[in-house]
């Protein structure tokens, strides 16, 4: 077994915790969730649900890692071994997204080469899936495969499998020292050229005008929640792996107070940006702001480019620029997601972490091919739907119920974090912990679960009542097939046997736990 790899610098740390959390979700989501939900006056649920949920878990996950010296799977092992499969089923929901995260990095770097001749012409929507994705077959068909898409995907995994070869010290920190300072250049470039663009003030005006109304809306508060729980990269598994490399004497309460205020601080400056841009369409299309406002996919491959079309100047730059930030925040986020399946893997079966990341991240490789096809955008969506709404959701809330009400670990982890940080922990993190953060992720679930058998049972618009429309065959393979196959091979890993290391490492791990 190899010695357990170390953190270099504890920038270096902090650095690559906010590059798994900055990621695409910053960019193309907290701008929509925030105007649609109260404009500026959602800044103060937002601020709350920080505070309430998101540095709570951040610390919570931190201290698992630190004190228990391992992968998910290890550190749940370590502090109960009934409950390995938990840490098992948070890595594999990271792989699973992983396979697909890729291929939108991968869209990404066609883009940004795409923008120095504005390859996508004046429609933009239909050289999306028609001309690039060449979506030409029906849900549940694969079709052949998108060289356009397909090239940059190997080359993504090639940046990303070549970082994790040189591990954590030489391969992650060194690779976040360098992407994220790049991003928040590039995204401030972006952001000074918005906001003065014509019509950006209209559009600002939009994303910060509060609408105090919204305040009392339970569902607003909801919305604040939910874009903090799944911002921060909490309940799959990343923030346990990473804080098990840290050394002994670690503030661990400040790192997580640093990496939640640095991601909340770029998703605002995302905010602006997209804002800014999103102003200048509107008044370019002569529409109120209300009706050019998208998110996701829409916004960064069909309404982004449309809007570098009508730049003044330098339409080129900009639109490099901008597919050039998407390509960082997604490689930062990408690195960390692989390494938790690569960690789990070198901490179960004793191998090198060379096996590991050719084993681990190989096999998401070959699977990502197949978002790689004519019909890999139907498969993208409904994985991601699935796994992220009956996956990461359902897993956090298991994991604080789990630690805070069944193990009752709260008070020793609180004491092991309040051993080595500068600021301690009181009562306000046992609450967030064991009341607050369960109740609203207990709602959001209650919702999901809600909103889909209202889908199944009324229909609405669509034939089947599914998700999207999608065929009841598409759903069950393509969706509930992957949510619920994550548990399961998370489990089936954790019932199997772990190669242990030898007497003498077993013995300086258990002390390390100590």
């Amino acid at each position: 077994m190899e010695t357990r790899s170390q953190w270099g610098t504890r920038a270096g740390f902090i650095l690559a915790a906010v590059g798994s959390a900055v990621g695409l979700g910053n960019i193309w989501r907290f701008p929509t969730v925030a105007y649609e939900n109260g404009g500026g006056a959602f800044l103060i649920p937002y601020l709350f649900a920080l505070l309430t949920a998101g540095i709570p878990l951040l610390i919570l996950e931190f201290t698992i890692g630190h004190k228990y010296r391992g992968s998910a799977p290890l550190s749940y092992r370590r502090m109960n071994k009934k409950t390995e499969f938990v840490g098992w089923w948070a890595v594999i929901i990271a792989f699973v997204i992983s396979t697909y995260y890729s291929v939108i990095i991968a869209w990404a770097m066609s883009y940004s080469v795409f923008s120095f001749n504005l390859n996508w012409g004046s429609s933009t929507g239909d050289f999306l899936i028609g001309d690039y994705l060449q979506r030409t077959v029906e849900p549940g068909q694969i079709g052949n495969f998108v060289p356009g898409v397909l090239i940059p995907l190997l080359l993504v995994w090639i940046i990303v499998l070549g970082v994790l070869f040189k591990g954590v010290k030489k391969g992650i920190e060194i690779a976040n020292r360098i992407f994220i300072p790049a991003l928040v250049i590039i995204f401030l470039i972006i952001v000074i050229r918005a906001i003065t663009l014509p019509g950006a003030i209209d559009g600002l005006e939009a994303f910060f005008t509060p609408d105090f109304s919204k305040i009392g809306d339970p569902e607003v508060w909801v919305a604040a929640y939910g874009q903090i729980f799944f911002s921060l990269s909490i309940a799959f598994a990343i923030m346990i792996t990473y804080s098990s490399y840290l050394p002994k004497k670690s503030d661990i309460t400040n790192n997580a107070f640093i990496t939640g205020f640095g991601n909340s601080s770029f998703e605002i400056l995302a905010g602006i940006g997209v804002f800014g841009i999103l102003g200048f369409m509107a008044m370019q299309s002569g529409l109120p702001v209300s009706e050019v406002v998208e998110s996701g996919v829409g916004l960064a491959f069909i309404v982004f480019p449309e809007i570098i079309n009508q730049f003044p100047g330098m339409n080129a730059l900009f639109g490099f620029l901008f597919f050039a930030s998407l390509v960082l925040a997604g490689l930062t986020s990408l690195m960390s997601i692989t390494e938790t399946y690569v960690a789990g893997l070198v901490d179960k079966f004793n191998i090198t972490r060379t096996k590991a990341v050719l084993f681990g991240g190989g096999v998401a490789a070959l699977i990502s091919l197949l978002f790689a096809t004519q019909g890999g955008l139907y498969f993208l969506d409904v994985a991601d739907y699935f796994i992220n709404q009956f996956g990461v959701a359902l897993m956090g809330l298991i994991e604080v119920v789990l630690i805070a009400w069944i193990l009752r670990e709260l008070k020793n982890l609180k004491e092991h974090a309040n051993g080595i940080s500068d600021i301690k922990l009181g009562a306000w993190w046992t609450v967030c912990l064991s009341v607050i953060t369960p109740i609203v992720l207990g709602y959001m679930m209650f919702k999901l679960f809600k909103l889909n058998i209202l889908r199944e049972f009324v229909g609405e618009n669509n034939t089947t009542g599914n998700y999207e429309g999608y065929t009841d065959t598409f759903i069950l393979w393509g969706g509930w097939a992957v949510a619920i196959g994550a548990l399961v091979v998370g489990i089936i890993l954790a019932l199997t046997k772990w190669k242990k290391p030898s007497a003498v490492e077993e013995e300086e791990l258990k002390k390390e736990a100590q």
